[in-house]
C-alpha cells in the first residue's frame, strides 16, 4: 500500500511536471517569438540608423560644397549650424555651435543683420537684402523662420548668395554706359541711337540743338515719326533695314529736306550697327552732318 501510495504520488509528481515542462516549452516558444520580432526591430532600426546616417552624410557634402553661406538659429538667435561657406562672412568656427551670433565677428557693412533676424522670428514673414562686407564682397542676403515637420518654428536661416561677380559687371557695364554718353554727349554732329524697331533710344544734346525738339518729343518714338514724317525717306528705311538684317554701315547718305523749325538743310548720314547681347537687342548709331 505504502508502494501504491508512493507511486501515485511519483505519477502526480510526474504529471505536474509534464505540466511544467509543457508550460516551459510554451514559454520557450514565446521567448523564441519575442526574440525574432526583436530581431526584425533591430533590423528595422539598424536600416534606419543606416538612412539617418546617409542624409548625415549627404547634408555634410551638401553643406561643404555649397557655394551659398548658410546659418541655421535657434529662437534666440544662436547658432545652430552652419555652412563653410559662410565663414566668409562671419567668422564662425565649430566650437561657436551654441553661441549668440550678435558674440560672432561679421564682416559686413551698414547692416545690422540680427535686427533684420529678429524681425522675421517675430513677424514670420521672410526677407530679402542686399549686402555688402569690408572686403568689398555683394550678397543677397535672405532670411526665413524654421520650420519644423510639425510646422513649429524654432528659429530662422540666414543665407548669403555671393553675387560680387554680377555686381562688378553690373558696375562695369554702368562705368562703361556712363562713359558712352559721355562721349556721345561731347560729339559735335547730331548722333541718335535707334533700337531694333527703329525706336529712339537716346540722343545726345547736338541733335536736340541743331533740330531744335527735346528729348519727350524724341525719346521711343520712330525715326519716321519724327516732326512732321521728314525722315521717312523709303532710301533711307531701307538702308537702316538692312543694318538691321546684316552686320553693315552706310557712310554719307545724303539727305536733302524741309525741317518744320530749322529750315532746308542738306544732311550727310552715317550709320553703323552695334550687336546686341543676351541682355541688350541690336542698336544702330545714327550721325548727321549738316
Amino acid at each position: 500500500e505504502e508502494l501504491k501510495s508512493a507511486n501515485e504520488e511519483l505519477q502526480a509528481n510526474n504529471e505536474e511536471l509534464q505540466s511544467t515542462n509543457e508550460e516551459l516549452e510554451t514559454s520557450r516558444e514565446e521567448l523564441q517569438s519575442t526574440n525574432e520580432e526583436l530581431e526584425t526591430v533591430n533590423s528595422e532600426l539598424q536600416e534606419k540608423n543606416r538612412q539617418l546616417i546617409q542624409a548625415n552624410d549627404d547634408i555634410e557634402n551638401l553643406f561643404s560644397s555649397s557655394s551659398v553661406g548658410s546659418v541655421f538659429l535657434d529662437q534666440d538667435l544662436k547658432v545652430k549650424r552652419f555652412t563653410p561657406a559662410v565663414r566668409d562672412i562671419f567668422k564662425l568656427i565649430d566650437s561657436d555651435v551654441g553661441r549668440p551670433l550678435k558674440d560672432i565677428t561679421s564682416d559686413i557693412e551698414d547692416r545690422d543683420i540680427l535686427s533684420d533676424a529678429q524681425e522675421v522670428l517675430e513677424t514670420l514673414e521672410h526677407r530679402q537684402l542686399k549686402v555688402h562686407t569690408a572686403q568689398g564682397r555683394y550678397y543677397e542676403a535672405e532670411i526665413r523662420p524654421y520650420r519644423t515637420a510639425d510646422n513649429l518654428i524654432e528659429g530662422v536661416v540666414l543665407t548669403f548668395n555671393d553675387v560680387t561677380r554680377f555686381k562688378k559687371l553690373e558696375l562695369e557695364a554702368r562705368d562703361a554706359q556712363r562713359y558712352a554718353e559721355s562721349i556721345t554727349a561731347t560729339i559735335r554732329e547730331p548722333l541718335i541711337v535707334l533700337d531694333g524697331d527703329l525706336k529712339i533710344r537716346s540722343a545726345n544734346p547736338a541733335f536736340y540743338f541743331t533740330f531744335n525738339t527735346t528729348p519727350s518729343e524724341t525719346e521711343g518714338r520712330r525715326l519716321y515719326d519724327l516732326g512732321n514724317g521728314q525722315w521717312d525717306v523709303p532710301a533711307l528705311r531701307t538702308l537702316l533695314e538692312s543694318i538691321i538684317a546684316k552686320s553693315n554701315e552706310f557712310e554719307n547718305y545724303r539727305v536733302e529736306q524741309e525741317f518744320p523749325r530749322i529750315g532746308r538743310r542738306v544732311m550727310l548720314l552715317n550709320a553703323r550697327r552695334i550687336p546686341g547681347t543676351e541682355v541688350r537687342p541690336d542698336l544702330i548709331l545714327l550721325a548727321f552732318e549738316d
